[in-house]
């Protein structure tokens, strides 16, 4: 069975950018779960290196177009290998097997009458190198609606790809298949664009008499392909050319792609213009298309001019790939934009990290130093309840986060592994390994509950490999463990059991130290040389100044609307109501509402969740989030936002 990912062909003269690395890592994080279900995996990454801004970059530094995008192109491949990425390949448009394609397709589209010459009249932005009609100007004040510079008229003759033919194709494709296009708000984006006007042609070439660097035309050497026609084909030109000899031996064909995975500012060139350049060809779609949110800071967009612009190399040496790589995924739903803050990274690394999953490494394979001579022991003693709920839950593991990564939901698929970090600390702390140790008559108990303890460990290891490769390749070699965790068959992982007793176990470091930052340490500094304060502060005056909190305290709280699309009553219960909301992504929250609403009244409503809250359980139902409620004569009342806002928006 194959597996065939994408991201966009980065465009050469971009520095590397926290954007391009999330992108990229998402796609990673697939091709190697994929791998380790057993599926031949093609995993395509790369940079669009044709256009008029290449050209002028290169004559600004005396260099050829060529010669300019050799050196820029590094800057993508470094941090790749930085971030541990793993891709299969790597294409680039002046790669001769990619032109040769492009051609292919040009003239054979030509050959089916679906290219045409014609003399246009519109305005061009040179940034974009891309003609807007004058109704895309209205809202923008006569401004490119895509980068916001000026516009200029322009009349010249080009050739134009007929994609107002598969207007009417494409909407009923989009329609016919929910997850053509991901998230549903994005889909529902090009619906909304495709049933409010006529789609137009697309111009698909440039004179060369203004724009040298680019794919000469088969046809017409007069002119050069226009850089996103030559940019998407990519993704079917490197099924061609560049497949690994072990997947052109499997006789599998890739194409079409499983999952073009895209920036949200790039939607509509791959939903449209891709979408209905392979009609045209007779080639079938991508399985899906899925565009992600930005990554902002402050609320604000990155951008130069700003100076705000998260630099991914700088952050994956400050603080390590695995961690960077972490929290991408575990902080913000795949699919919605997220607010960075280095606070919030250093957050999840001393919570998630160091405390919750480092810590139980360390104090597990620590104890088994201790207790059983550093290998692992034999679970002599029958299993128990608490053994056997570990069992179950880390068996179910495999299927819950391969349900969660088919569809894209790498928050959900964290969260399902952290169920287990969380049951193994609490089992660790239940059972006293160090209580234990002290009874002689207690020795089986204790080698039971060592050996469930690194059982834990390897489902771990295993299932959180995608996400941080490093971390997980040390945690498996200290379990004793032969071989790479990627090679390992995610679909065997499924029996409780697999650490052979006696196995030696290796030296572990701490997989992720516990940061401490500088501005926390500079205020223990400053607290220690203020003085005392002689006069006493009044107790109410203290009862306030200790439940203040700082920014970076209230930072940590994610707050987004969500939609209650169902609810019901939890069985027993008179206040607790079940609830399904739509927080950009699917979530259960139970809520204590009962007694002042019936389940039927908070369909619809758009609500306040707390997102980032671990799962608890009420009364046997997990709940997965806090819906926020004031309180209003005893009573209370859910907190609604005054007018529609999309699920999942942010609130600050």
């Amino acid at each position: 069975m194959k597996f065939y990912v994408t991201t966009p062909i980065y465009y050469v003269n971009d520095q590397p950018h926290i954007g391009h690395a999330y992108t990229t890592l998402a796609a990673d994080v697939l091709a190697i779960h994929n791998r380790m279900l057993g599926k031949d995996v093609f995993f395509l990454t790369g940079t669009d290196e044709h256009g008029q801004k290449v050209q002028e970059a290169a004559r600004a530094r005396n260099l050829s177009p060529k010669e300019h995008a050799d050196s820029m192109v590094e800057n993508f491949k470094n941090l790749w290998r930085a971030l541990g990425v793993t891709h299969d390949a790597f294409i680039r448009t002046t790669d001769p097997g990619h032109v040769a394609v492009v051609q292919e397709m040009a003239n054979k589209l030509r050959e089916e009458g679906d290219i045409e010459k014609r003399t246009y009249s519109g305005w061009y932005c040179t940034h974009c190198e891309r003609y807007w009609a004058e109704s895309d100007l209205r809202e923008t004040g006569g401004n490119c609606p895509e980068c916001g510079r000026e516009v200029w008229r322009m009349e010249e003759e080009n050739y134009f790809f007929l994609m107002s033919r598969y207007h009417a194709r494409l909407l009923e494709h989009i329609e016919q298949n929910p997850g053509y296009i991901l998230p549903e708000t994005r889909r529902n984006e090009v619906l909304g664009f495709l049933n409010a006007r006529p789609l137009g042609d697309l111009c698909i070439s440039r004179p060369r008499r203004r724009l040298e660097w680019g794919v000469p035309l088969p046809f017409d050497q007069d002119f050069v392909v226009y850089v996103w026609f030559d940019a998407l084909v990519n993704y079917y030109s490197a099924t061609r050319y560049l497949l690994p000899q072990r997947l052109k031996e499997s006789g599998t064909p890739f194409w079409p792609a499983d999952h073009h995975i895209i920036g949200k500012d790039i939607l509509t060139t791959h939903a449209v213009y891709w979408s209905t350049m392979l009609m045209a060809l007779g080639l079938e779609l991508p399985r899906n298309i899925f565009a992600h949110g930005w990554w902002t800071i402050g609320g604000k967009k990155m951008s130069k001019s700003l100076g705000n612009v998260v630099d991914p190399a700088e952050v994956a040496g400050t603080y390590g790939s695995d961690a960077f790589r972490y929290f991408l995924f575990r902080e913000v739903p795949f699919g919605l934009d997220g607010d960075y803050s280095e606070a919030a990274l250093v957050h999840r690394i001393n919570t998630d990290l160091a405390n919750d999953l480092g810590n139980l490494a360390s104090r597990v394979l620590k104890m088994t130093e201790r207790y059983a001579g550093y290998a692992v022991p034999s679970p002599t003693r029958p299993p128990g309840a608490e053994e056997g709920e570990m069992k179950l839950l880390a068996e179910d593991l495999p299927r819950a986060v391969e349900e969660a990564l088919r569809e894209l939901r790498f928050q959900r698929a964290l969260e399902e592994i952290w169920r287990l970090v969380s049951l193994a600390n609490k089992y660790i702390d239940a059972s006293a390994p160090w209580a234990l140790a002290k009874d002689p008559e207690e020795r089986d108990r204790l080698e039971t509950v060592l050996y469930s303890s690194l059982e834990a460990l390897r489902f771990l290891a295993l299932l959180l490999h995608p996400f941080m490769p490093l971390a997980t390749r040390k945690l498996y070699a200290a379990l004793g463990q032969e071989g790479d965790p990627s090679e390992v068959n995610l679909l065997e992982l499924t029996r409780w059991g697999g650490l052979e007793p006696g196995t030696p176990l290796g030296k572990l470091e701490a997989l992720f130290p516990r940061i401490e930052t500088k501005a926390r340490e500079k205020g223990t500094r400053e607290a220690q040389k203020k003085p005392k304060r002689k006069e006493k502060m009044q107790a109410p005056e203290k009862a306030q100044a200790d439940n203040l909190i700082g920014m970076e305290d209230f930072a940590k709280v994610q707050l987004k609307t969500g939609r209650v699309t169902a609810a019901e009553r939890v069985e027993g219960s008179k206040k607790l109501i079940r609830l399904e909301v739509d927080t950009g992504e699917p979530r259960q929250v139970v809520a204590g509402v009962g007694t002042s609403y019936a389940p039927e009244d908070l369909v619809g409503k758009t609500v306040v969740v707390v997102t980032n809250l671990k799962p608890a359980r009420l009364m046997g139902v997990e709940s997965q989030g806090m819906l926020l409620a004031a309180t209003a004569d005893g009573r209370p009342v859910i907190l609604t936002t005054g007018e529609d806002v999309s699920p999942g928006s942010p609130i600050k």
